[in-house]
């Protein structure tokens, strides 16, 4: 660990989160999500799975109204918007948010501001709208702008921009990346985030998988992370996005931080495609990492987001690896997981559960876990259960675990 214990202790200057976008079940803003979240609402409720699925009605936590974007952040008329594709929208507003709430609606043309996207399996999802509408891409396909492409473009921004897959990781791989653009010099800003959408093929092929839950009773009951009659987790949608920049840059912008990127922590396991790892070692190695590069110990940590989404297998071996990764401070730290009240917005789930640690810090309050009724012996943590917990919180730490084994650990720091 020493080259990483150096890369953390080294004075580097930090990387704040100076704006904030979020479209999602619980709320279409980072206040509003941050309420909700508080307050333990679940967006989980019935929905058509469309024309793939097994059963008539599923659970999903569903984005129902995709707000408009700002104005002065965003050219696109209230028409135009209209009329994009629902992957675009959820991209588009919350960009826009974000923009405009770290100040740079009208300033971009002066600044080099990057854009990272998370997301996978961009091509499938278009090519499964077209399908629906009988078109014939699928069959053929076209060479078209990516919507990394076409976001850039949109919003005039002139750094580089990519996309990241890391399956439900990939939103915070692409914060992690942006921070590492910031601390290059690459940027002056970087818009950073992802997004996901539920379609008929997503909902159908995880039903398929066995990884979704089968309960077709009362909706907000479905996803029961680390509770022992779990059962396979509620998938939801969403986009969640922020723009960091140096701390410096911004002080001299007079720009308000909402906290601070303070660590990263990545591995994989190379074990399996679509089932978790039941060894929890290298899960625990991305979370000690992004201790050590934000330079905080295990007993400094005042909360921890798991990824836990409520399948039996996954949420037990994240339960090791935060125990092995804390050590004797993980009786102490307490975990919670927020896609008891979201789903799990996959591609974009670690962006949105990053605000949900961004609210713990602001607000200085934990979200809690819903539907914990009966804590799984083999998930022994400090669990929020039920309702939120005042705490004083100042270093938050944020898992995502993805599909192939794609490890990612973020710390957030109050500003």
């Amino acid at each position: 660990m020493d080259a990483i214990e150096q890369r953390g202790q080294a004075d580097r200057e930090p990387v704040m989160i100076t704006g904030v976008g979020v479209v999602s079940p619980v709320g279409n803003s980072f206040p509003e999500a941050a309420d909700a979240l508080l307050a333990g609402r679940s967006g989980v409720r019935s929905i058509d799975p469309g024309p793939f699925a097994r059963e008539p009605v599923q659970f999903a936590g569903a984005v129902t109204d995709i707000p408009p974007p700002d104005a002065a952040a965003c050219p696109l008329a209230p028409t135009a918007f209209a009329a994009l594709p629902r992957l675009d929208q959820l991209c588009v507003s919350p960009i826009a948010a974000a923009l405009a709430d770290a100040g740079l609606a009208g300033e971009r043309p002066s600044r080099r501001i990057g854009l990272v996207l998370g997301l996978g399996a961009e091509h499938l999802k278009a090519w499964e709208a077209d399908y629906l509408a009988d078109g014939g891409q699928v069959f053929a396909p076209t060479c078209s702008p990516t919507l990394v492409q076409r976001l850039a473009s949109l919003f005039g921004l002139t750094g580089s921009a990519v996309t990241t897959a890391a399956a439900c990781a990939s939103s915070g791989y692409a914060m992690a990346l942006g921070r590492t653009w910031l601390e290059a010099g690459w940027v002056d800003a970087c818009v950073v985030g992802g997004c996901d959408t539920l379609s008929p093929t997503s909902l159908a092929a995880f039903y398929n998988l066995r990884a979704l839950s089968r309960r077709s009773d009362d909706p907000t009951k479905a996803s029961r992370p680390f509770d022992r009659d779990r059962d396979g987790f509620v998938m939801g949608e969403g986009g969640a996005f922020f723009v960091l920049e140096r701390k410096g840059d911004a002080a001299d912008r007079g720009a308000r931080a909402h906290g601070e990127l303070a660590g990263v922590g990545m591995s994989s396991d190379a074990s399996h495609m679509v089932a978790p790892c039941t060894d929890p070692v290298q899960a625990a190695h991305a979370i000690t990492m992004a201790l050590h590069d934000a330079g905080v110990a295990p007993n400094e940590v005042d909360y921890v987001n798991a990824h836990a989404a409520g399948t039996p297998v996954g949420d037990a071996a994240e339960a090791g690896a935060i125990r092995l990764a804390l050590g004797a401070a993980a009786d102490r730290v307490p975990v919670s997981s927020t896609k008891s009240m979201s789903g799990h917005l996959v591609s974009g789930a670690a962006a949105f559960e990053a605000v949900a640690c961004l609210a713990a810090l602001t607000r200085q309050a934990l979200p809690p876990t819903l539907n914990l009724d009966h804590p799984d012996e083999a998930c022994d943590l400090n669990h929020v259960p039920h309702e939120a917990r005042p705490a004083a919180v100042r270093v938050a730490a944020s898992n995502s675990f993805g599909f192939g084994g794609s490890n990612l650990c973020l710390v957030l720091r109050a500003a």
